[in-house]
């Protein structure tokens, strides 16, 4: 991405001269412990993507097994594809556990005292990085899990039939790897339409209620700033990469949507220090195939958008 993810946020109120490097910054001796703790999730993070890419599904062995309930081969051959399955699946979710812990070590850096969040950001480049790679992760994790419906297809099949055999007392070796409590765990992350992004919402959701001596505003100033670091950056037209535009936008969008479930009034109030419409005019302004998950999940997993007090403005740029 060269120098383009470099921005000088002089346009932004209240944070002059601050630019977030989010391509060159390397950890300084007192962010290296958490730093290599965060790095050993993300360092997995393009398997996972990778391995969400390949998933085929067994949907027509499925739907051949369901089709003819008598023949045990063809039942055989559809458990034999789902299995193997059901392993990627819950190597999936038990990374999202990881990421989950590796935000949480993250905020906890960029939001202690005594410095503001500005200058956390500001002092730990390498970590606000990280932040932003968390999310970027997150925003292409559920974009490609919402264009493959067979991931709960193949789920519902596994779960209806491992009741069935345990009835039958079937030898069930899978059960080992996946048991009855993290199938039910599995299900729940599954059936959100972004699940990765709903691990994270309820992760700094539960970091604000568990550090109550810390101001809420430590944790809210932090996402804010980055949103609006991300805007600038999208604003400027210099940045023409396109890997860059969809960097800066899966962030932006990713702690918008971070800031929504934390802060009580939401994003979407006048009173939010995000300028949101500013934010979905930078998305809007884009190529629409680049920005369609985008905007669906800024409609669909923030918590205020429908609420009185958002502008009708807001509401009608995300119809």
């Amino acid at each position: 991405m060269g120098n383009l993810l470099k921005v000088l946020t002089r346009d932004i109120e209240n944070y002059p001269h601050f630019f977030l490097d989010f391509e060159n910054a390397q950890p300084t001796e007192g962010e290296r412990e958490v730093w290599n703790q965060v790095n050993s999730v993300l360092q997995d993070s393009e398997n996972i993507l990778c391995g969400l890419q390949a998933y085929k599904g067994a949907g027509q062995e499925i739907r051949d097994a369901i089709q003819n309930p008598n023949d045990f081969m063809l039942q055989e051959r559809a458990w034999n594809s789902v299995c193997p399955l059901v392993i990627k699946l819950k190597k999936f979710y038990s990374f999202s556990l990881r990421l989950e812990e590796a935000l949480q070590s993250l905020l906890e850096c960029l939001t202690c005292p005594p410095f503001t969040p500005t200058q956390h950001l500001e002092r730990e480049q390498a970590l606000a990085k990280q932040f932003a790679e968390i999310l970027h992760f997150t925003l292409r994790f559920d974009e490609l899990k919402m264009r493959i419906p067979a991931i709960q297809n193949d789920f519902s099949y596994y779960r209806r039939t491992i009741s069935r055999n345990r009835i039958n007392n079937m030898n069930l070796d899978i059960e080992s790897e996946v048991n009855n409590e993290m199938a039910n765990r599995m299900s729940l992350f599954y059936a959100e339409a972004t699940p990765m992004l709903k691990t994270l919402s309820n992760a700094t959701t539960s970091f604000v209620t568990e550090n109550k001596t810390l101001p809420l505003e430590n944790t809210t100033d932090c996402l804010s700033t980055m949103a609006s670091v991300c805007k600038v950056m999208l604003e400027t037209p210099r940045f023409s990469s396109e890997d860059t535009l969809l960097f800066c936008m899966r962030v932006m969008v990713g702690v918008i949507i971070l800031y929504d479930h934390v802060h009580p009034n939401g994003a979407f109030n006048k009173s939010s220090k995000i300028d949101m419409k500013g934010c979905i005019k930078v998305l809007k302004d884009q190529p629409a195939d680049n920005v369609e998950g985008l905007l669906n999940a800024l409609k669909f997993t923030t918590k205020h958008l429908n609420d009185e007090s958002t502008p009708k403005n807001i509401r009608t740029m995300l119809q």
